[in-house]
């Protein structure tokens, strides 16, 4: 209890200027921010950060990649300076060694290089060697066979890496569809949300479990996974074990469905938007639900069957996650901190609940993704389409892209290197049991919204 007074009391004092250089959402912005500004700056000169946003192309035997790899050494090596500068930078002010992190950066970036290159091969969708899918199976396996220095893992930071990636997207996301779909993405995230939540919260309160339990973990499957369960403990006043149970099941789950979920899709020759709709509703984790989008987005164009564009799923996904769940997460707080203060028995919980909670809670990098959204709209706003298609994109775009399917590689990589199977045991079959029955309701209930309700309106979203 002790432990949760003090949790609170430092977000508390986290407040002011200082917290824009001590907490990872604000330097996922500034990185984010600063890489697009970049772009913008090229691209307005006339010229393009695209050299840099070197990425593998297709290839069909090993010596034409290994001459493709040698003919860009210089170029990945730039690459790899850029991303350790500015990710220095940012861990050294979070308070992480620089001298640790860059050789786990090094190994990071090196087999994020080979997965990419591998996702190139023109036979990897014949064999389901999408790099996502890849990249999670290469680190379950090193990290559940191999003991790991603790040094090396300095490197793998799963939610910084997604939370640039997704400022990054913004860039790639126009914000007149941000405004068009999200209203839909609102609505159907909440139906999800509060079905789920309310499951959870139910069953977990009938197997016995503590409501401030109960409570994380509902959030946790309802609003925005790891990050969710966090916010929640912390609002309700949970026991410092509380936490770690929600984060496991979410993992776990979220795992499951990086897998399932695209194969399922692909079973059903589901089009892309809808697809990335039914991910974003019912993946509970930002970096693994994104895995699945962009494992799903691959299938288009060569898998038959499958229709819409190859950007829609990521889209689709983002507008339902970013957008239509993980914005809640201060609301949510706000709502729970004020229902365990005033109906639940004593909590630990010393602040009052105000409105200055909900930002306190707000996932900061959402700013830098909406921001994002906004720039590239604005400096598109100018050209037709043919213009936009020649120019702004290739010149633009695509290397902002590149940039961020990088941070994207690294995220995915960083989760199967961070997940070891012998933590899931620990959180126990009761919160296990009233978790899975919320994956139940989501997955079922997000599949009926996605593939029925709005299945016209996300299906155009892929048009």
């Amino acid at each position: 209890m002790a432990s949760t007074s003090s949790s609170v009391a430092s977000i508390q004092q986290s407040q002011g200027w200082r917290e824009l250089f001590a907490k990872e959402d604000w330097w996922a912005i500034w990185i984010g921010l600063g890489l697009l500004a970049a772009a913008v700056i090229l691209f307005a000169s006339g010229s393009s950060i695209g050299w840099l946003a070197v990425t593998p192309g297709k290839w069909h035997t090993l010596p034409e990649l290994g001459h493709q790899l040698a003919a860009n050494a210089g170029r990945y090596a730039a690459l790899f300076v850029l991303w350790a500068a500015i990710l220095s930078v940012a861990v050294a002010a979070l308070g992480i060694p620089v001298a640790q992190f860059l050789p786990s950066f090094l190994f990071v970036y090196l087999v994020s290089i080979l997965i990419y290159a591998l996702g190139q091969w023109d036979r990897a969708h014949y064999y389901n060697l999408e790099p996502p899918l890849v990249a999670l199976a290469l680190g379950l396996l090193i990290a559940n066979t191999t003991r790991l220095p603790a040094w090396l893992q300095t490197g793998f930071r799963v939610e910084f890496y997604i939370k640039i990636g997704i400022v990054l997207l913004g860039g790639g996301l126009p914000f007149t569809l941000i405004l068009w779909a999200g209203p839909v993405a609102v609505a159907q995230a909440a139906i999800v949300s509060l079905a789920t939540f309310g499951t959870i919260f139910v069953v977990g309160k009938r197997l016995g479990l503590d409501r401030r339990l109960a409570a994380t973990l509902g959030a946790g499957g309802a609003v925005c996974g790891v990050s969710g369960s966090i916010a929640i403990a912390g609002a309700v006043g949970a026991k410092k074990e509380h936490a770690p149970i929600a984060i496991s099941l979410v993992i776990l789950w979220a795992i499951v469905f990086i897998f399932a979920l695209p194969l399922i899709s692909r079973a059903l020759h589901l089009a892309t938007g809808v697809a990335g709709a039914w991910i974003g509703t019912s993946e509970f984790a930002d970096a693994a639900g994104l895995a699945a989008a962009q494992t799903y987005g691959d299938y288009a164009g060569h898998v038959s069957g499958i229709t819409g564009h190859a950007d829609a799923a990521i889209n689709a996904y983002t507008l339902m996650k970013v957008i239509g769940r993980d914005i809640w997460i201060g609301i949510w707080a706000l709502v729970l901190s004020i229902v365990a203060t005033t109906r639940w028995e004593a909590t630990g919980v010393e602040s009052h609940a105000g409105a200055g909670e909900i930002w306190r809670r707000f996932p900061k990098f959402v700013v830098g993704f909406l921001i994002a959204s906004l720039v590239t709209t604005a400096i598109s706003h100018g050209y037709d389409y043919a213009g936009y298609k020649a120019s702004v994109v290739p010149k633009l775009v695509d290397p902002v892209t590149g940039l961020r399917t990088w941070a994207f590689a690294f995220c995915f990589l960083s989760i199967g290197l961070t997940t070891r199977f012998a933590d899931f045991a620990k959180a126990g079959a009761r919160p296990f049991y009233a978790f899975t029955a919320g994956v139940v309701v989501n997955v079922i209930l997000g599949f009926i919204l996605s593939t029925q309700v709005f299945a016209n309106f996300w299906t155009a979203l892929g048009q």
